[in-house]
């Protein structure tokens, strides 16, 4: 009887085989868990439509695919019972010491490669976070929807060659307090959250939050540290959408998103310039946050954007730089259209340097508030022989507001400007030269996900895609 059942036993088991192999949708739980801790590289775990609570971390290793039948479809969440503690959040972000794996729903083996997993929701209201990766090469997530986790949606260290697309994060971040009296979680989660990321796209995902408290913050892309990246064609409504805040970022491309929040990428004394001199290309974006983008980093070009803001929300500058260290640049910033400033365009406490403002144009009207600052604040021991504002139109509507805030500005090269309205024309120079004011050509492109939104000069339409 006993070599009955052995043999009955291991016939049941190549049957299963068979069938992982086979791709056939697997409908249980239990029958999910057996195909990943049997499964070999190159095989594909399809997932059939309906719900699967697990009790613990899914480790998947090289050359694993996880399917589900689709993002309405297929639910991959946690058991009731599975309730990690929260005492290592936040998290150590830099560290792996102190990092709890365990507390995710999905866990990719360390130092593998070519995982993917695609076409479910994954919910974790309990979890720190869906899916966590290690120095994991080519990962491919996609058609995902990340659904309410605490601490962050993915969390990778060493990700090189990966593309995370069509997704969608809601609430996915910024939860872990929940339940703790007098915590405040913070917004030092993400939807991504990456360290040493590389060679990497991020694209066509939308990030939104249903739970508008403060506490409930968090950021949509938060990478520590990219080289040769880009973050194309994503729809961000968190109230910080990037955060780049780290040594050595070069050649990253940050292009079509629409941006709801803050794109964050400040560095102590402007960080390291690259061999390539260039760190971060911000292009071809819709800014709707009057505090658009956090500096100072050196190396940046911002061109061909739509910052179009709201003069009811006037809190912020549109380039805003807060430390306290000399920061050389170089950077520069060109072809943009920009609506209703708040504070003002550029406002940077620290000095910097090699500062090029050209061809864009400005339109402000009278704010709430209502603001009267110099459109341009910089620190009066900046090297204004560095820093040239040139060839733009600028036209105030309404209130006229000057065009720079402190008097040793005054010595910046400033010329070629048009300037309606504008209160302290009287104090610039702004020789004519004959060259193009305002921009070089009409700005048109598409932004968002998969181009849901048409920008054509000042106006902005929802596609029908």
């Amino acid at each position: 009887m006993r070599r009955f059942h052995s043999c009955l036993l291991v016939f049941s088991f190549w049957l299963f085989a068979v069938a992982v192999h086979a791709n056939e949708p697997i409908q249980t739980t239990e029958d999910l868990i057996a195909a990943v801790k049997a499964a070999k590289e190159g095989d594909t775990i399809e997932l059939a439509s309906g719900t699967f609570e697990i009790d613990a971390t899914l480790e998947l290793n090289s050359g694993l695919t996880l399917k589900g039948a689709g993002i309405d479809k297929t639910t991959l969440t946690c058991g009731k019972t599975w309730k990690p503690s929260t005492k290592t959040l936040p998290d150590p972000e830099m560290k792996l010491e102190g990092l709890d794996t365990d507390a995710y729903l999905i866990r990719v083996k360390r130092d593998t490669s070519g995982v993917t997993i695609s076409d479910m929701t994954l919910q974790a209201p309990r979890l720190h976070g869906a899916i966590f990766s290690w120095f994991h090469t080519d990962l491919h997530l996609h058609q995902l929807r990340v659904k309410e986790t605490m601490w962050c949606g993915i969390r990778t260290f060493g990700m090189k060659g990966g593309k995370i697309h069509d997704c969608e994060f809601v609430d996915a971040g910024g939860r872990w307090s929940d339940g703790h009296p007098g915590v405040n979680g913070g917004i030092t989660g993400g939807g991504i959250f990456a360290v040493w990321m590389s060679e990497c796209q991020i694209f066509n995902n939308r990030f939104m939050r249903t739970r508008m408290s403060k506490e409930h913050e968090f950021y949509g892309i938060k990478v520590r540290q990219s080289k040769r990246c880009r973050v194309h064609h994503n729809t961000i409504n968190v109230n910080f959408s990037m955060e780049f805040p780290f040594e050595n970022d070069e050649d990253n491309e940050l292009d079509h998103n629409v941006c709801y929040g803050t794109v964050s990428i400040p560095k102590y004394a402007g960080g390291p310039l690259p061999k390539s001199g260039k760190t971060f290309h911000i292009h071809h974006n819709y800014f709707k946050d009057s505090y658009s983008i956090e500096f100072v980093r050196n190396g940046v070009e911002i061109d061909h954007n739509l910052f179009d803001f709201d003069p009811e929300a006037d809190h912020g500058n549109l380039i805003s730089g807060f430390g306290n260290a000399d920061a050389q640049g170089p950077a520069v910033f060109h072809n943009n259209l920009v609506s209703n400033p708040g504070r003002g365009v550029i406002w940077i406490k620290e000095v910097f340097n090699n500062l090029e403002v050209r061809n864009n144009h400005i339109l402000t009207r009278t704010t709430i508030t209502p603001r009267k600052e110099g459109l341009f604040g910089f620190n009066s021991k900046c090297d204004f022989k560095t820093i040239t504002i040139k060839d733009n139109l600028i036209e105030c509507v309404g209130e006229p507001r000057p065009l720079l805030r402190c008097k040793e500005s005054y010595d910046a090269v400033v010329e070629n400007n048009k300037l309606v309205n504008v209160s302290d024309t009287n104090k610039l120079t702004n020789p004519k030269t004959g060259r193009v004011v305002g921009l070089e050509l009409p700005l048109k492109f598409e932004c968002g996900v998969k181009g849901e939104y048409s920008v054509d000069g000042w106006k902005v339409l929802r596609t029908t895609r």
